[in-house]
């Protein structure tokens, strides 16, 4: 499977929610069945921003919010159904195994987001696009792009 995002981070400055989600709405455009997106950053950062943008982008119109009681939201899009998965709750990776992470990451008809991917070390497929989003101001989003590896603008982060 191949995503249209280069290997060579790309990094986009974002001054509000709506442009956030703006940007998640261009990346779906260039995602297919099997991507799967790790969404890293702090609480607040704007993961679910940015996963809502993704949603639209797939045509998907229903609320998006963060599945952090259900762990996984299930929308049905225009063309693939998408997986919003935040793992915040999880301790282990085992804990993710248990309740079938593995067939999500696997599926083909579907995009897979996941928020909190950090807690999955050593089970993201090598092409998984990882999106950091670190707070520069109030609502001003430093937003860094990277195909098969966490995304960051801090070495120290870099897997």
């Amino acid at each position: 499977m191949s995503i249209l995002i280069p290997e060579a981070p790309i990094v986009s400055l974002c001054g509000s929610p709506e442009e956030t989600e703006a940007l998640g709405t261009q990346l779906a455009a260039k995602l297919q069945g099997g991507s799967v997106i790790a969404l890293h950053g702090d609480l607040g950062a704007g993961k679910t921003v940015i996963a809502r943008g993704i949603a639209r982008g797939l045509g998907i119109q229903s609320a998006v919010t963060s599945p952090t009681f259900t762990v996984v939201q299930e929308y049905l899009g225009n063309v693939w159904t998408l997986y919003h998965i935040d793992l915040y709750r999880l301790s282990s990776e085992d804990d993710a195994i248990a309740f079938g992470i593995e067939d999500f990451l696997a599926d083909r008809s579907a995009i897979t987001i996941l928020e909190w991917a950090e807690r999955l070390p050593t089970l993201l497929p090598a092409e998984t696009v990882h999106i950091t989003l670190e707070r520069v101001r109030e609502t001003e989003r430093r937003i860094t792009q990277q195909q098969g590896r966490p995304a960051s603008s801090k070495p120290s982060e870099q897997q």
